[in-house]
């Protein structure tokens, strides 16, 4: 069952354009622990080492491993330009390349178009946010359009294609508070 969840999700992976993408497909690095290698690529591509040290046990009972490292890894990023189908700092971000990205460094598998990452997970109530959760915006007219990442308080880091650069913002201005669709929890 898991290696037929890990190949849906490789297919889709490789055939799905991403934020606002014109169809550019994504090169599928990194790659989650213990997800299928792809196959090889026309052009070699030199990988981008994977955290020395591995992501500690969370202290606190009953809470996912790692959600304020996604955070600070997501944060880590801000000023990477924005690139339609990127998912590589080097290269660039759209915003679900982005989020697809910072969560596999951290280990942790996610889809990697909007559409698929709203479907992923659980809804949570905006009381119960918390670092690491996604939030999704009607940013085109077809819901949801852009994603970001919960960092806490009233900000989310994302790729934004208008502004070029990933960046933080406040779910409280207008702009994002009125096209906000949802917040999700992928565990």
């Amino acid at each position: 069952m898991r290696l037929r969840l890990l190949s849906v999700i490789l297919l889709s992976v490789l055939s799905a354009p991403g934020c606002a993408s014109t169809g550019a497909v994504p090169t599928p690095f990194p790659r989650p622990r213990g997800s299928v290698p792809p196959p090889p690529a026309a052009t070699p591509v030199e990988p981008t080492p994977a955290p020395a040290e591995p992501v500690p046990s969370d202290p606190v009972p009953g809470r996912p491993v790692g959600w304020d490292r996604v955070a600070a890894t997501a944060l880590s990023y801000r000023g990477v330009r924005y690139r339609n189908g990127g998912n590589d700092p080097e290269e660039g971000f759209d915003c679900s390349g982005f989020v697809w990205y910072v969560f596999a460094r951290e280990g942790i598998a996610v889809p990697r178009t909007v559409a698929e990452q709203y479907r992923a997970g659980a809804t949570v109530a905006p009381e119960d946010t918390r670092a690491g959760d996604l939030v999704f915006f009607n940013t085109t007219g077809v819901s949801p359009s852009h994603v970001g990442i919960w960092i806490g308080g009233d900000e989310f880091v994302h790729a934004p294609s208008g502004s070029g650069e990933v960046r933080v913002e406040r779910l409280g201005a207008r702009y994002w508070s009125d096209r906000l669709v949802g917040i999700r929890r992928v565990d």
